[in-house]
């Protein structure tokens, strides 16, 4: 699918059609991101006569698997959304030279624009502008609490007192499933740094197997083997693949469902009034109440033809009137300190999928340094499919969790001496 914003030809003779500048943008949607990007950049067209944007909508597959091939020959769009900020970083453009006021934009999105300052990047550098923070956390079915007549445990609650309840909610009410939790291992982070799990060693390199990494991995294993954990999530699935539960806990077969704020539309559309939902908030563990931050943002690449009109487009993106506008309508969490600060006006939401945003967004101040770290760690996706592969491994029995330890450990080191 491809959106293109036409400009007229007057309009291109007027800016002088000889520097006429086409800037291409690859762009995958959760829900309806691009398409509204797409209208927002007919502003940016608007004032910028010369430069035209085409939006190329693609799946996400794409932007992980073609995206870095097209970039290693020097090839591919001008600009893309993205969410491996680290593996991508070597190829963006620093728009700080471009852009008419570096230093708000530095103030309004810094703890994010440090994921791209990585590797050889400048470390004041702007090379990106994320459009759609996310928050790890937890969903849980309100109405099946209410059948079963067990309390829902209270916000800041730990995971060992969700387990408890969800089980007693399950037993109560036949449903198949208490607990689950995204296999990848971005989600499985959260709960391990609030284990105690510190994940880098004093050089800055991950991953470190430590005595909190170790318990909830331990942790998770037992889950798996007692049920309280569904159990086919992350057994039904091999190597690093990805697998959510998200229809089990549409179709209110699952009691706590541990995943992200980017479902809150999802569930929004597809629950409707079935039954009530909630957030949960942040899980606690011994250490730390935290989830992972993430998302998708906005970058510019260095082989671009045009840098100046890229960097014109990401000044463009991190304006804050923009930005509301665009939030508004994607229902997305704003990686914007101004807009965080002040709140979004979302357009056409319930009151569940309002009291979710503000759930999720509640808790992102209290994510722990280390989960940021994660996030903007270069080689961070060795750390993400690494996970699940070798833990799936002890959850089925194939090896011991010592073992599946041991082998993730050499996995890491193995993909970044690769990588380097």
């Amino acid at each position: 699918m491809k959106k293109k914003i036409a400009i007229s030809a007057f309009a291109l003779l007027a800016a002088g059609g000889a520097h006429a500048q086409e800037l291409r943008f690859m762009c995958y949607q959760d829900g309806n991101e691009c398409d509204v990007w797409a209208e927002a950049f007919q502003t940016f067209e608007a004032e910028n006569p010369g430069i035209t944007v085409v939006v190329d909508v693609v799946p996400y597959q794409a932007i992980l698997e073609s995206l870095p091939v097209q970039l290693e020959v020097g090839e591919g769009p001008d600009l893309a959304r993205v969410t491996d900020y680290g593996g991508l970083a070597r190829f963006m453009l620093d728009a700080r030279p471009f852009v008419e006021d570096a230093d708000t934009i530095e103030a309004r999105y810094g703890q994010s624009l440090a994921w791209a300052r990585v590797g050889d990047n400048s470390a004041d550098g702007i090379y990106i502008i994320v459009d759609q923070l996310t928050a790890t956390g937890g969903f849980a079915n309100q109405t099946l609490f209410e059948q079963a007549g067990v309390d829902m445990p209270e916000p800041g609650a730990s995971w060992a007192e969700w387990a408890e309840a969800s089980v007693a909610v399950q037993q109560a009410t036949g449903v198949d499933f208490a607990m689950a939790l995204d296999r990848t291992g971005h989600r499985f982070a959260a709960p391990a740094i609030s284990y105690g799990a510190e994940l880098f060693d004093e050089s800055g390199e991950a991953l470190v197997i430590d005595d909190g990494f170790r318990a909830f991995a331990e942790q998770f294993v037992d889950w798996h083997e007692d049920g309280t954990m569904a159990r086919d999530v992350w057994a039904g699935a091999g190597g690093g693949t990805y697998q959510d539960a998200a229809a089990e806990f549409i179709n209110a077969n699952l009691v706590m469902y541990y995943s992200g704020s980017w479902q809150i539309g999802r569930f929004g559309r597809d629950i409707g009034d079935a039954f009530d939902w909630v957030a949960t908030g942040g899980v606690c563990g011994p250490e730390a109440c935290t989830g992972m931050p993430g998302g998708a943002g906005v970058v510019g690449f260095n082989h671009t033809e045009h840098p100046e009109a890229v960097g014109k487009l990401i000044g463009f993106v991190a304006r804050d009137d923009v930005q509301e506008q665009v939030l508004a309508q994607t229902r997305n969490l704003p990686a914007n300190a101004e807009l965080q600060a002040n709140g979004i006006d979302y357009q056409d939401v319930t009151p569940e999928v309002a009291a979710a945003l503000t759930a999720f967004a509640a808790s992102v101040p209290t994510f722990s340094d280390t989960a940021y770290a994660l996030q903007g760690y270069q080689f961070n996706r060795a750390v993400f499919t690494s996970i699940p592969a070798r833990l799936t491994q002890a959850i089925v029995g194939e090896l011991s969790l010592d073992e599946a330890l041991d082998r993730l450990h050499q996995d890491v080191a193995d993909a970044i001496a690769e990588a380097r």
